[in-house]
C-alpha cells in the first residue's frame, strides 16, 4: 500500500522531532524477530526512558539527512529499527545490548551520540558505561577529593598537637603506682 506525500512528510516530521529530542539513537536490523519479543524489548527500552521505533528506510534516511546527521550507508539497508534515548544514552545502549546477546534475530548496526556517528563497537562501549546516577556520583567524587585531601592535610598538624597534649594530660593525671 503505497502511503501518500502528505503522510510520509508527517511521518519525516515525527523523526525529525525524534531525532531533535534524543540525547543517542542507536540503529539496529530486527529481521525475523516475532512481534512478542520485539514488545518485550521496547517496554524494557520504555523503562530506560526511551523509545524503540520500527522505521522505513527511505524515510528515515531522508529525516536523519534533514536533521543534519552524517549517514553511513548501511545504517539504513534491510529492515531497521531505531532506538531514541530521550534520558540516559547508556541506559539505552545497555537495554538494546543486552537484548541483542539474547537474540539471534537483532543486529546492531551504529548510531549517534548526539550529532557524532558511532559504530557497533562503540555502542557497546556506551553500554557498558555506568547509569547516569552512578556517573555523576564519580565525577563528584573526583571534583572533592583534592578539597578532602586538603582539609586532611590542614587538620593534621592540629589533630597531632591535640594527641600530645592529651597524652601529656593522661601522664599527669595517671595515679602513680605504689
Amino acid at each position: 500500500m503505497a502511503i501518500s506525500k502528505d503522510r510520509k512528510k508527517e511521518v519525516i516530521d515525527q523523526y525529525k522531532t525524534w531525532v531533535k529530542r534524543s540525547q543517542a539513537m542507536i540503529l539496529a536490523e530486527y529481521t525475523g524477530l516475532p512481534m512478542a519479543q520485539l514488545d518485550v524489548l521496547r517496554s524494557k527500552i520504555r523503562e530506560a526512558g526511551g523509545e524503540f521505533h520500527v522505521v522505513k528506510n527511505t524515510l528515515g534516511k531522508l529525516a536523519f539527512e534533514e536533521s543534519g546527521l552524517p549517514l553511513p550507508e548501511s545504517y539504513f539497508e534491510g529492515s531497521t529499527a531505531v532506538g531514541f534515548a530521550f534520558d540516559d544514552a547508556p541506559a539505552l545502549a545497555k537495554v538494546i545490548n543486552e537484548f541483542v546477546r539474547t537474540s539471534e534475530f537483532v543486529k546492531i548496526k551504529g548510531g549517534y551520540l548526539g550529532t557524532s556517528s558511532m559504530s557497533a563497537v562503540q555502542v557497546k562501549a556506551l553500554a557498558d558505561l555506568p547509569p547516569l546516577p552512578v556517573l555523576r556520583a564519580q565525577l563528584l567524587g573526583t571534583i572533592m577529593a583534592p578539597a578532602s585531601r586538603l582539609a586532611r592535610t590542614l587538620a593534621e598538624p592540629g589533630r597531632q598537637i591535640a594527641s600530645v597534649v592529651r597524652a601529656y594530660s593522661e601522664k599527669d593525671n595517671a595515679p602513680e603506682a605504689a
